[in-house]
């Protein structure tokens, strides 16, 4: 299985469109932060936006086709660049989401809004491996065109889709949504100015069968010499490759991995914590014990109960 596919099955995503905008200058939308576990996206279908940058420097414009995401969940501001006093904005409720519009003239921007949920402890370790900011441009000229295409068309859907707003409109809006982050994070990925973070490291052709084993056989031992025969290079420049694309080290992924299967698997109350440990990789109870509780800050038996599971499975009896 590919480490994309692999990512969203042990870190489920939900996507949800909360919003579509119709604004006519002067407009100004002021939005963040989310939920702790949520992820906002932006795509522009029509007209332009400027993002304002939080830190003071120059805003970003923003096109038809371009696709915001902001793992980092901050408040942000997007306006038309007049600078002037925004038109009052009113909302009214369609079927299936909101939409937002005002008496604005000139360009008018179309927006679609929404967010990507992620469960718990799978929202801090996937924030921590994306970019704060991320955009990425669905048109045929842009990166990679077969996916950006892909991307085009998607949103192309949810726009006719939320233009309908027919029956079943709200499930098929959330699914693409869903979608539309897969998409997105496989686009980022295969550019050649792929962001510092699980994107660039994914995207680098040498390194890709690393990230793919550290993936799909997370209980295996793993040895920085075995991960640098598979990609055919000296181990020196594995962990230096590893270092430069994620900031982090190949065993460090490999323990985000296990310990992202591991609150998985406790939440199945007929697993004992020993039985888990096994599952992703420790020989050792206790040794699981303490890798658990330095990466989530609590240990197993108190994870497994904040899910609503009892504090330990009983032991089967023997044969």
């Amino acid at each position: 299985m590919d480490w994309l596919s692999r990512l969203f099955e042990m870190m489920p995503v939900r996507g949800r469109l909360d919003l579509r905008c119709a604004y006519g200058a002067p407009w100004r939308i002021d939005q963040g932060p989310g939920e702790p576990n949520e992820i906002p996206y932006h795509a522009v279908l029509a007209g332009s936006a400027m993002l304002d940058d939080p830190a003071g420097g120059r805003p970003l414009k923003l096109e038809p086709g371009d696709i915001l995401l902001l793992p980092g969940n901050p408040r942000h501001v997007m306006h038309d660049g007049s600078g002037a006093a925004p038109l009052r904005a009113r909302n009214r409720a369609s079927l299936n989401f909101t939409i937002s519009e005002n008496p604005g003239s000139g360009e008018r921007l179309d927006l679609l809004c929404g967010h990507f949920a992620i469960a718990p402890p799978h929202d801090r370790l996937l924030r921590s491996y994306l970019p704060p900011r991320l955009v990425v441009h669905a048109r045929a000229d842009a990166g990679d065109r077969d996916t950006a295409g892909q991307l085009d068309s998607l949103v192309a859907l949810m726009r006719r889709e939320s233009a309908d707003d027919r029956l079943g409109g709200r499930a098929m809006l959330n699914a693409l949504s869903s979608a539309m982050f897969a998409l997105v994070l496989r686009l980022a990925s295969l550019t050649d100015d792929a962001p510092r973070g699980l994107l660039a490291l994914a995207g680098h052709p040498r390194l890709a069968p690393a990230v793919a084993a550290l993936f799909n056989e997370p209980a295996r031992a793993w040895s920085l010499p075995e991960l640098a025969r598979l990609c055919g290079m000296s181990r020196a420049t594995l962990a230096r490759q590893f270092q430069e694309k994620l900031g982090r080290s190949a065993a460090d992924l490999l323990t985000d991995i296990r310990m992202a299967l591991a609150a998985n698997e406790l939440r199945k109350s007929s697993l004992s914590t020993g039985a888990v440990a096994e599952v992703v990789g420790y020989q050792s109870e206790a040794a699981f014990q303490r890798a658990f509780k330095r990466h989530m800050g609590i240990t197993p038996a108190q994870w497994r109960k904040s899910q609503g599971l009892s504090g330990e499975a009983p032991e089967r009896p023997a044969a």
